[in-house]
């Protein structure tokens, strides 16, 4: 088989395949257009064919790839963690917009939050807390990867860190209702880390009171949700005494952060 039969033969988006056939062989995407009649050794040939058939599975290419790209870091991800978003670089965004010493980033998952605050304010103190052993074991491995020094903590939301404040406390939580039709589209991700009660909220009710506590005078909780729920984030928000309580959009126009400050 050579590359072209390959690319022919997966039966996939022709980028997706040559993505995939770049990662099994080693060679660059370039290359793979470039020399198309080079023949596919063996062992390659079948490691490329059960990752184009998990990916007609709808399986997400950045589980089959084994990584994904965040804020200009490679992260390592698995199954065991939620997929980074581009829109969660909006968190990073505006946490990095605010003077702070010190971060919490509840429910790391992959450390992408983390590390990319990390990478970009790295006189500051940030951690991390998972309730997931193995989530918490893939960001591990993605600050030694990366030689950024994050501490991370395992435990539930603030439980992992009792009696610290922080300057800035960061949170992608779960946030998708249960029963919401979306989530056969997300079925190869975790689902713990997906749903958070009948109304997606229930993470939140969790977080945002006790969040005060654990904020420095004049420190901000800086919170994704989804389409639709900003308006009940901020009201928690504002009914836990937080102020100058607000909400920013991602790139596509949607209420994606809200925030407050103690």
């Amino acid at each position: 088989m050579t590359f072209q039969d390959g690319l022919r033969s997966s039966g996939i988006d022709p980028r997706e395949a040559r993505l995939l056939l770049s990662h099994v062989t080693g060679y660059s995407e370039a290359s793979v257009l470039a020399f198309p009649e080079r023949a596919l050794a063996p062992e390659y040939v079948e490691r490329f064919l059960d990752a184009a058939a998990r990916r007609k599975t709808g399986e997400p290419m950045a589980y089959i790839l084994g990584e994904k790209e965040f804020y200009g870091l490679r992260l390592a991800v698995t199954r065991a963690v939620l997929i980074p978003r581009p829109e969660t670089e909006l968190l990073v965004d505006l946490a990095l917009e605010r003077p702070f010493s010190s971060a919490l980033d509840l429910g790391t998952g992959s450390g992408a939050i983390a590390l990319a605050i990390k990478k970009n304010r790295p006189g500051a103190r940030v951690v991390a807390v998972e309730d997931s052993a193995v989530a918490l074991a893939v960001a591990q491995r993605n600050g030694g990867m990366l030689g950024l020094h994050v501490e991370w903590r395992h435990g539930d939301w603030f439980d992992a860190v009792p009696g610290e404040r922080f300057g800035v406390i960061l949170s992608n939580p779960p946030y998708v209702a249960a029963g919401d039709p979306h989530l056969a589209d997300l079925r190869f991700e975790p689902a713990s880390a997906l749903v958070a009660g009948v109304d997606g909220l229930d993470a939140m009710r969790e977080i945002v009171p006790a969040a005060r506590g654990h904020l420095e005078p004049g420190g901000w909780l800086l919170m994704e949700h989804g389409l639709g729920q900003d308006a009940a984030v901020r009201s928690l928000m504002q009914t836990n005494g937080l102020e100058e309580v607000q909400t920013w959009p991602d790139l596509a126009g949607i209420g994606r952060v809200s925030g407050g400050r103690a």
